[in-house]
């Protein structure tokens, strides 16, 4: 594989919690499970990873625990850290609520990652082959997001910037996402988010109006939960590639899981709709798996697109706060 990722975005800690149902205002209720474990941009570095692909963690993170645990789960990963870590903060943290029916509900406190500063940065020298990753989150308004900007505008010819703008799209200002999908060659984004740019609810549609938005042989990806995605580019109609169905027991990370699989795949030389079949597959498989970094390695998504997913596969946790390795679950397949 020619290429390496440099994920520019925001790695934070998740704490995972399963509940039955969400507690009313002035409720609670009791968690039947707690995991504390990287999250945030950790989800698509570990998707990307595990599918091969040489990435670099060029994002803030700080020195207090959180960062520490953050580290150590890339170095799990087998990711190397271009910068050395905020003596003066921790790296911040999210609370996942995952409900009865999978879906999941977030309280995130910001901390160091969100300090990456364009002296930082400068520092990162992508060549052409290079992807360079970066995330909504990233583009809030404040004078970080304009530093990214100005280093994003800079990147060489030949090194393609993926954009996810997260759910936090509709919080952006207009100038600052045109100015950043100007210079994306990969755009991948939630229906739900889709439809908030474009104001269609149809991915088809949504997919249709973003393409003129990025760059001329970009590729945009409207991601449409068990129905698959679609891809668009310029040239030719939207297209509906296929997801595969299971089980879902939690859908925390199957977004990130799509985008790093897919920008993987791309690295490696595999046309966009090639690409996409390979991201459903690895995010179908994620889902039937607990937790936020809950990417399949290449072999099972292999299997899956090949008609053989095994019995019984073997999950790969990201490195948690109360253990010295990675994790291993036995997950079981629904046929």
């Amino acid at each position: 594989m020619t290429g390496r990722l440099l994920h520019v975005g925001p790695v934070i800690i998740d704490v995972v919690m399963e509940v039955d149902a969400l507690p009313r205002a002035g409720e609670g209720v009791f968690a039947s499970s707690a995991r504390t474990l990287a999250g945030g941009g950790f989800n698509v570095i570990a998707a990307a990873a595990r599918s091969g692909m040489e990435v670099v963690y060029a994002g803030a993170h700080g020195s207090g625990p959180n960062g520490e645990l953050a580290r150590a789960a890339l170095r799990a990963e087998g990711v190397s850290v271009a910068h050395a870590p905020d003596p003066d903060a921790d790296t911040g943290f999210c609370v996942a609520l995952v409900d009865g029916d999978a879906e999941r509900t977030f309280v995130t406190r910001l901390g160091a990652e969100t300090d990456l500063s364009l002296a930082q940065l400068s520092t990162l020298r992508p060549v052409p082959g290079d992807f360079v990753y970066t995330v909504g989150y990233s583009l809030l308004p404040g004078p970080r997001a304009d530093e990214l900007l100005t280093w994003i505008d800079g990147l060489p010819d030949g090194v393609r910037l993926v954009l996810d703008p997260a759910p936090v799209v509709g919080g952006l200002p207009r100038r600052t996402l045109d100015r950043a999908l100007a210079r994306v060659d990969l755009l991948s984004l939630s229906a739900a988010e889709a439809a908030a740019v474009t104001g269609r609810a149809v991915p088809e549609e949504a997919a249709a109006l973003l393409v003129p938005r990025v760059r001329p042989r970009g590729v945009v990806v409207v991601r449409d939960a068990a129905d698959g995605c679609v891809v668009a580019g310029a040239g030719g109609a939207p297209r509906r590639v296929p997801g595969f169905r299971v089980r879902a027991v939690d859908t925390n990370g199957a977004g990130d899981t799509h985008v790093g699989v897919f920008t993987a795949a791309l690295a490696r030389g595999e046309g966009p709709e090639e690409s996409a079949r390979r991201a459903n597959a690895a995010a179908a498989l994620s889902v039937t798996r607990r937790g936020p970094a809950t990417c399949p390695t290449a072999e099972e998504t292999d299997a899956l697109l090949a008609g053989r997913a095994p019995d019984r596969v073997t999950a790969r946790l990201p490195f948690e706060a109360d253990s010295g390795n990675r994790q291993t679950s036995e997950i079981f397949r629904q046929r």
